[in-house]
Order: structure tokens, then C-alpha cells, then sequence
């Protein structure tokens, strides 16, 4: 059932009140967050779509395996957002806010309907980027972002059709793992040189790419498509390549990242660099509004990767909170680490932390088992964790990067040792590693910084466009 604010209910009060633009994760979290820092003062979310606000990760996945709708994936329930007085504005559409001289404040909808507030908050999103080559709008091209294009690739994928994959990354992986197990034949075209490239590392990649090869669907990597190709019919009938080669096609899925939603944004005149850019208190540069989730650019303080996008329901959430705190004037930065996961077929992938240029990375695994860790350290500090179907690894992992501590080095290879016996201060666990480097044969390589056998090289960055999203899909 959709609640709307009645005329009558958008009042003086209001304009004293919070007017949060994004009916997603992090616009209902701060709602809620708001009200459990004791807010008062009315709260009122604006959500383009005509449903309650919903979980978008399953939209990938299990949603768009069994066909479920949106309230069955409701973040809340109609009852909460009236126990707690947050008033719902939904199958709006905000077009302008405006400051007037005299500071009145207020967001207008696309209907015209008037929304005063003392503070916004910015929970905007981010929109599939698409593809602009020939064939573009033929029938059977589709992206995926709410519950309206799940229901649509859905139908289109039942009937079984041969199927083509654009992109790499966590959404475009998670729909042919999905379009395999309905049955379609997939093909999967990315212009990188491995799978989901900018999120994980090369072991990481190089397990997922066996993974989806095993299940019959074909990877082309370092593939350019240039056209979308007529079958005669206005339909999509398949897809060429800059190699020349044309790849056959009922219906393609188009995953190559997205875009932040900006635009209320840039009317205020806020810095706008690859997202809405906010301090580590969820302000942005106008120091009143506050803002969270996929549209923003936070600091990531002690990465060496400067601003980031992060795109996951943690970010999104942690975000939110954050943003709460700033506007109930009592600010807490964050300080948690990001994580995210994802799904594809009996893979469950774990991430937490973002893997510096510099980070040593150590893998843990059993020689017969399909799980495995990659851990990633920085002179001997935990700062990054991968885990494959060890999900006691990943909260131990977690648990110690968001504690600043770390995991011991020069055990941590050996998979029978659980890793939470294994948390240590990192001064601790530093001085442990210097000794068994500095004690000759102490371990497996002699001489190595980190003992480990085998070890994994290279690196991740946090921000993939096509990353587990609270607005994004997976």
C-alpha cells in the first residue's frame, strides 16, 4: 500500500523538519537512524517509485530467479514508517529545491507538489550508464536497476533465449549465473582483462572466471562491442565487436557500471566530482546538506585511494547513520570498515576493506576445498580481506580491520588455525612478524615479508561501478 503526505499535511511544521530525497537502503536508514537519536521534528522521504522502499541486491539474483516482487523485499513495513511518524511521499519525483532570499526551503515534484524543510538530506542514487553505439534502442536491450526492469529481463529470460552479458562486474555476473541456471546459453563481453577487475584481486577473479566457464557460459575478456545488430524485426539480434566477431543474441544485459544522480545537487551549487562530495561527517559543501549512498563521494582516510565511491548496502547504511548523527548535531565520523558480497551460483564472495597499491597479500586455503581468503596487509596491518565460502574467516577479517587491529602474519596461512584466535594488536602482530622474518628457515620462503605459500599479487579498488549497491542491484 502506497502512503502520500496530503496537502493539508504539508504545513508549517514541515518547514522545520527533514526532507530526505531517496526512498532507498540510505534514505530509510537515516530516517530511522534520526528517530532513534531522538529527532523530533517531522521527517519526510521521497521515493520516485510507487512501492514501499525495497531491497535492490536480490534484483540480481534471487528475485530474478523466482520472480519475487517488491513487497516481498521491503526494507520496512508500512507500520513502522507510521510507528515512527516518517511520512512517505512515494511515486514522486523531486525536480528542483529551492533557497529563497528570505531562506525559506523547499523541494518540488514533478507534479508540482511543494516539500518545505529546514535540512535535506540526499540519498539520490545512481543510474545504470548505458550504451551509446548503433542499435542502441532495439527491443531485447536491457538494464537492470529496479524492481520494473527485474520483472521485464525476467519475462524476457524464461523463455530461455541466448543471452549476452556486457560487463564484468558484480551485476553483469550475478544476472548470467541467473540466466544459466533458467537455462539460457551466456556469453559475457568486458573490456578488462579479468572479471569483476576493479573490486577484487587477480586469484580472486581468476576463481570466479573457472566458476562461470564450469557452468557453460563463455568469457570474453578485453572485448570491445560496437553495435547492437538487427535481427530484422526491430529486435536485438546480436552483438558485434571491434575483433569483428558478432556474438548471437535474444536479449543482452547491459552492466558497465552507473552513474550518480547529481542533479539536485548541481541546482545547489554543491562540489560535484564523480558523485555528490561530502566530508567524513556526511556533509557536503554547503555545510547544511547531508548526503549518503551510491550519489556520494566520501574520503577514504588511510587508503592512499582519496575520495571513493562506495557502493554497497554497508556503505549505505553505515553512510545514513552518519548523516543522522551530523543533523541531530551530535557527529560521529565513520569509521567502520566497507564491505560488500555477492552471490553467483555456490560462490559466496565476502569483501571488506579497500587493498592499497602497496598491500602484501597472503592466501588461506585448503588444497581440496573451493574456499579460500585472501588476506591483504600493509607492513603487517590487516587492511583488506577476500573470502570465498569462509564466512568465519570474513568476520574475523572484518572485525579486526574495523577494530584497527590485525590478524597474526605468520600464522594466518595455515587454514586449520580459525582467524579469530589470531586477532592481535597490530604492534603486536608486528613485532611477531619481524622476529620470524629476522629467525633464518623460520617459515616457508625463508626470507619472505610475509610468510605465505602461495602468494597472491596484486591489488583491488574499492569503487566498482558495477559493485553490491543498495540502489545498484547486487
Amino acid at each position: 500500500m502506497t502512503i502520500h503526505l496530503s496537502p493539508e499535511a504539508v504545513d508549517d511544521a514541515h518547514a522545520e523538519g527533514v526532507l530526505i530525497v531517496g526512498a532507498c537502503q540510505a534514505g530509510v536508514q537515516l530516517a530511522a537512524s534520526l528517530r532513534d537519536l531522538g529527532w523530533s521534528k517531522p521527517i519526510t522521504l521521497v521515493g520516485a517509485e510507487p512501492h514501499l522502499p525495497y531491497q535492490r541486491p536480490p534484483l540480481s539474483k534471487k528475485a530474478l530467479h523466482d520472480g519475487i516482487v517488491p513487497a516481498d523485499l521491503a526494507l520496512r513495513s508500512e507500520a513502522f514508517f507510521a510507528e515512527k511518524s516518517i511520512e512517505l511521499v512515494l511515486g514522486e519525483k523531486v525536480a528542483t529545491v529551492t533557497v529563497t532570499a528570505d531562506g525559506h526551503r523547499f523541494a518540488s515534484t514533478e507534479t508540482g507538489r511543494r516539500l518545505p524543510f529546514a535540512r535535506l538530506a540526499l540519498t539520490t542514487g545512481a543510474r545504470p550508464r548505458r550504451l551509446d553505439l548503433p542499435g542502441a534502442a532495439l527491443a531485447g536491450i536491457h538494464y537492470l536497476r529496479d524492481s520494473a526492469d527485474a520483472d521485464r529481463l525476467r519475462q524476457a529470460l524464461v523463455s530461455t533465449p541466448r543471452t549476452v552479458v556486457i560487463g564484468g562486474g558484480f551485476i553483469g555476473l550475478e544476472v548470467a549465473a541467473t540466466a544459466r541456471r533458467l537455462g539460457c546459453e551466456v556469453s559475457v563481453v568486458l573490456a578488462d582483462d579479468r572479471i569483476m577487475s576493479r573490486a577484487v584481486s587477480p586469484f580472486v577473479s581468476s576463481r570466479f572466471h573457472a566458476l562461470h566457464q564450469s557452468h557453460g557460459i563463455d568469457i570474453s575478456t578485453q572485448a570491445m562491442p560496437v553495435a547492437f545488430l538487427d535481427d530484422g524485426t526491430g529486435r536485438v539480434g546480436g552483438v558485434q565487436l571491434a575483433d569483428g566477431r558478432v556474438l548471437p543474441a535474444q536479449v543482452v544485459v547491459v552492466g558497465v557500471g552507473a552513474q550518480p544522480r547529481t542533479e539536485l545537487a548541481e541546482q545547489l551549487g554543491l562540489d560535484v566530482r564523480g558523485g555528490i562530495v561530502v566530508d567524513g561527517h556526511a556533509l557536503t559543501s554547503d555545510g547544511v546538506t547531508v548526503a549518503a549512498g551510491d550519489c556520494t563521494v566520501w574520503p577514504a582516510d588511510g587508503t592512499g585511494h582519496g575520495a571513493t565511491r562506495f557502493e554497497s548496502v554497508n556503505a549505505a547504511t553505515e553512510q545514513a547513520k552518519v548523516a543522522a548523527a551530523t543533523i541531530v548535531g551530535r557527529p560521529q565520523p565513520w569509521t567502520s570498515a566497507p564491505w560488500f558480497w555477492s552471490d553467483q551460483f555456490d560462490f559466496k564472495l565476502q569483501v571488506a576493506g579497500i587493498v592499497p597499491a602497496t598491500a602484501t597479500t597472503l592466501l588461506r586455503r585448503e588444497t581440496a576445498s573451493t574456499a579460500a581468503t585472501v588476506l591483504h596487509y600493509e607492513t603487517d596491518r590487516l587492511v583488506a580481506v577476500e573470502c570465498i565460502n569462509r564466512p568465519a574467516d570474513f568476520l574475523a577479517a572484518k572485525s579486526a580491520i574495523a577494530a584497527g587491529r590485525t590478524i597474526d602474519p605468520t600464522r594466518a596461512h595455515d587454514p586449520s588455525i580459525p582467524l579469530k584466535s589470531l586477532i592481535a594488536d597490530f604492534t603486536n602482530a608486528s613485532v611477531a612478524a619481524t622476529r620470524a622474518r629476522s629467525a633464518p628457515d623460520s617459515t616457508p620462503g625463508g626470507g619472505s615479508d610475509i610468510p605465505v605459500n602461495p602468494t597472491v599479487e596484486g591489488t583491488a579498488e574499492v569503487e566498482d561501478p558495477d559493485a553490491v549497491s543498495e540502489e545498484a542491484v547486487a
